[in-house]
């Protein structure tokens, strides 16, 4: 009886016991966490359902923001300022020429060949293109010089291009030896395998793999060890690696092959030293892609709308971040396979070879003017291209070279 009254007491005081405290208040907080990104796709939905473009012309605003800073023109010698920072390249009356000497040979080739398919339909002109993983021209340090970079943040100056690895190259992995190659190739290797692993037949967990080349990467590792029913993650061994403190304390793994993400609903993809090469083949899986950190990008990136063809989630992001997006993308099934579907299907329909070439045609054009010949762009100054001349050690003509011309 006096068990009974102490409970009583208890229930009529409104205290609740810890534990149950704890799951009632969790609970609170996960609808409360849940209805913020019911919103969110909700939002998303009404301002990007009846967006459409087509192919490349969705990212031509990129080429008129990074062009943006060199609106007064671009002269030979703000060219000639960033000849120490990258490789340069000449177009001649329908030829291209390039410097001779190149740290990244494969990288170089990857850019040869879009420049060579193209050459034909671009006017003569004069860049510098940076094969590094970082982009050179600092705003907060540097003058606008027009360097030609795959990535960057806002900080920089640079004119986003897109990536050698389109073609040829990509990070080398022990998979992946001379990288991974073609886009095109293995587009569609990705699209069969996403047609063999549908929705409905892949794990219902989150999934990365790769080096530990940022510590933004730490806690969805960590979250990983505690609750691997959640999500897959695991460090690999990268360049670095020297022990298992490079890994985070734990042996590294075995590396994944890409088509094997695709057997996971969602997929995280995090910057590495500047943006990651993977996102664009996440997206091919038909999974919901987890995007982490929004601040570097490459020339496609902005026109991926989130909440729409991705989930994106802060470089800060705690364990508890993502405990709670992955816990409401499998409660809400349904609407994790529509944001994978659209994502797969903008980057299936928008991003093909062609498109990348046709990308390159119209950031050569813009960048040299040729539609304001008032303007004092480089093609637009007589004899100053022709000035440079292609017949010296420094250059050597593309056309007939082994990636390829047209």
């Amino acid at each position: 009886m006096h068990s009974l009254l102490l409970v009583c007491s208890v229930l009529l005081s409104g205290y609740l016991p810890l534990g149950i405290r704890s799951h009632s208040d969790n609970h609170q907080l996960y609808n409360e966490e849940s209805n913020v990104y019911h919103r969110k796709i909700l939002k998303a939905k009404e301002l990007y359902s009846n967006h459409s473009c087509s192919g490349y012309k969705c990212f031509i605003d990129t080429i008129t923001r990074d062009l943006s800073p060199f609106s007064t023109g671009i002269d030979l010698q703000m060219v000639q300022s960033g000849y120490q920072r990258g490789v340069k390249y000449l177009v001649l009356n329908k030829r291209v020429y390039r410097q001779k000497d190149c740290l990244f040979p494969s990288r170089c080739e990857g850019v040869d060949y879009f420049l060579n398919s193209i050459r034909k339909t671009i006017p003569d002109t004069h860049f510098v293109v940076n094969f590094h993983d970082w982009p050179q021209i600092n705003k907060h340090f540097q003058g606008k010089i027009p360097m030609f970079s795959f990535s960057k943040t806002d900080d920089y100056y640079d004119i986003m291009y897109p990536t050698w690895s389109f073609w040829k190259g990509g990070p080398a992995l022990n998979l992946y030896p001379t990288g991974i190659g073609r886009w095109d190739q293995f587009y569609e290797t990705l699209v069969k395998k996403s047609e063999s692993m549908p929705w409905v037949k892949k794990i219902d967990a989150g999934f990365f793999i790769g080096s530990r080349t940022s510590s933004e990467r730490d806690n969805l590792i960590l979250l990983s060890r505690a609750q691997p029913d959640l999500v897959v993650a695991k460090y690999t061994k990268n360049q670095a690696w020297k022990s298992d403190k490079d890994t985070l304390n734990h042996p590294p793994a075995d590396e994944v092959p890409l088509e094997d993400h695709c057997n996971y609903k969602y997929l995280f993809n995090f910057r590495g030293v500047a943006a990651s090469f993977r996102l664009k083949f996440l997206f091919m899986c038909k999974s919901t892609v987890i995007h982490v950190g929004q601040e570097w990008k490459e020339f496609f990136y902005e026109s991926l709308k989130p909440w729409y063809h991705y989930i994106p989630m802060d470089s800060s992001a705690s364990q508890n971040d993502y405990r709670s997006i992955l816990k409401f993308l499998k409660q809400e099934d349904s609407i994790a396979e529509e944001v994978a579907n659209r994502g797969f299907t903008f980057i299936h329909d928008n991003l093909t070879l062609d498109d990348v070439k046709n990308y390159w045609k119209v950031l050569l054009k813009k960048y040299t003017n040729s539609d304001c010949p008032d303007v004092d762009f480089l093609g637009s100054e007589s004899g100053l291209i022709r000035s440079i001349s292609p017949k010296t050690k420094f250059f050597y003509m593309l056309e007939g070279v082994s990636c390829g011309a047209s």
